[in-house]
């Protein structure tokens, strides 16, 4: 799987592409829309900087809640260290801002294991009042340990997730935090964290109103299954999701072994490779409970070598 369409929304908000600077177009109301401000990868006639410059001067933006940054000039060699000073220099004229995804860029402008990245921690510490923040992209990705009082989602979408990363997440204070997503990759686009380094987050200590836990799209998605058979944080998620990695029959029976989950509302396990006696089982001890399971297969594919070893593969990589 790639990613191919741009956000459709974003805060509940439809995403609306501001127009380039030759485009008239009527532009709608500023808090009905989640805003798209996008340069181009390549050969760029307007750096994104400008672009936001000049939504700055065409849109009211103290009514703006929900902003998209997407593709900014050179990201597969740029980090966007220069649109993040841009965002915290009109924070003033953005008061109303609670949503901002970094990073809405699509395989046909830049594949997501070339994105680069950087610290993006300013961004919701410069927003005090932001309710979720998402970045896509884990070259040279850094999210050092922050207290913030108002996030209710975090999402992370990477081919790899740096181990330093995770960490930085497992020791964030998020009192508020509802919602956590992470793509933690495999290790030939970046990720080198360990099912143990999970830990933090799976106990839940500085995550007391988590209700939705996504870590997905992994290579080690068996040792993270079996490590959230057993986390104390599972007890009061709504929503559990293992998917887009390389989960199988070891990983599905942690799971079966483990912790009740039949107080779940959804238990995501589509992409996996899962034999179907096991599926099954996952289906009959939950579905009759309630749960919604997801163990679509989709397109998980694997290779085999002469010698019999199979190589599995996650949702997104390159």
């Amino acid at each position: 799987m790639t990613i191919h369409g741009h956000l459709e929304k974003l805060y509940g908000l439809p995403a609306f592409t501001f127009p380039g600077p030759e485009d008239e177009s009527e532009l709608p109301e500023p808090d009905a829309v989640a805003w798209r401000v996008t340069s181009d990868v390549y050969d760029a006639d307007e750096e994104w900087e400008a672009a936001f410059a000049r939504f700055c001067s065409a849109v009211d933006t103290t009514r703006v809640r929900a902003l998209i940054v997407g593709a900014w000039q050179e990201a597969y060699d740029s980090d966007p260290s220069g649109v993040i000073d841009a965002l915290l220099a009109a924070r003033d004229r953005l008061p109303a801002l609670r949503a901002l995804f970094l990073g809405d860029i699509v395989m046909e402008e830049c594949e997501i294991s070339w994105i680069n990245q950087t610290d993006v921690t300013p961004l919701p510490a410069g927003f005090p009042a932001l309710e979720e923040f998402a970045v896509r992209g884990g070259t040279g990705l850094r999210f050092p340990a922050l207290r913030h009082e108002a996030l209710r989602s975090l999402t992370m979408e990477t081919g790899g997730l740096p181990v330093d990363v995770v960490r930085g997440v497992g020791a964030s204070d998020l009192p508020a935090l509802e919602h956590l997503d992470l793509w933690l990759g495999t290790s030939w686009y970046g990720a080198d964290s360990e099912a143990a380094d999970l830990e933090p987050i799976l106990s839940g200590a500085r995550l007391p109103r988590l209700r939705h836990l996504a870590l997905r799209n992994s290579e080690i998605q068996d040792e993270v299954a079996a490590a959230v058979a057993s986390a104390p944080v599972v007890a009061r998620l709504d929503v559990l999701d293992l998917s887009m990695g390389t989960l199988g029959d070891d990983g599905a029976a942690a799971l079966l072994g483990g912790q009740p989950l039949t107080h779940l509302k959804k238990l995501d396990l589509h992409h996996n490779y899962i034999s179907e006696p096991l599926r099954q089982r996952i289906r009959e001890t939950l579905e009759p409970a309630g749960v919604e399971v997801d163990l679509d297969q989709d397109d998980a594919d694997f290779d085999k070598d002469d010698d019999g070893t199979v190589h599995r593969y996650v949702a997104v990589g390159e």
